[in-house]
């Protein structure tokens, strides 16, 4: 909470969402839009952004930016701008290592939850 709190700008994939969750620990940090269909763009301003020095937030709806969620493109850009990169891990270490390790996340494996169905899921477990 307090990196939220301390950014200039949090960038978010979806406003809405992210300001509910924000509205109930007081933060008012301002928010823009960061998803698949405006990563490109939105990298170019946000590393401005950082390039003035500011401090920018990235967070997702559920998960990790840059795991199956946007954010690999301004993590890669803002690591090869040379700026530092904080990542807050949650349940696992291997998140935040693969992110600050400059490769990209992809090809990754990461299978999440198999069906719950005995069948699929011997299925899935033979691919």
């Amino acid at each position: 909470l307090r990196a939220l709190r301390g950014a200039d700008l949090i960038a978010c994939e979806d406003t809405r969402r992210t300001m509910k969750i924000l509205s109930r620990y007081g933060i008012r940090t301002p928010l823009v839009s960061y998803h698949s269909f405006n990563e490109k763009e939105r990298t170019r301003t946000l590393t401005e952004r950082l390039s003035r020095g500011e401090t920018v937030a990235l967070v997702s709806d559920a998960g990790t930016p840059g795991i199956s969620d946007p954010g690999y493109e301004l993590i890669r850009s803002s690591l090869e701008a040379g700026f530092e990169i904080d990542v807050l891990p949650g349940a696992t270490a291997f998140v935040p290592a693969l992110l600050l390790s400059g490769f990209p996340p992809q090809p990754f494996l990461f299978e999440g939850f198999l069906p719950r169905r005995k069948g699929d899921r011997r299925r899935r477990l033979q691919e």
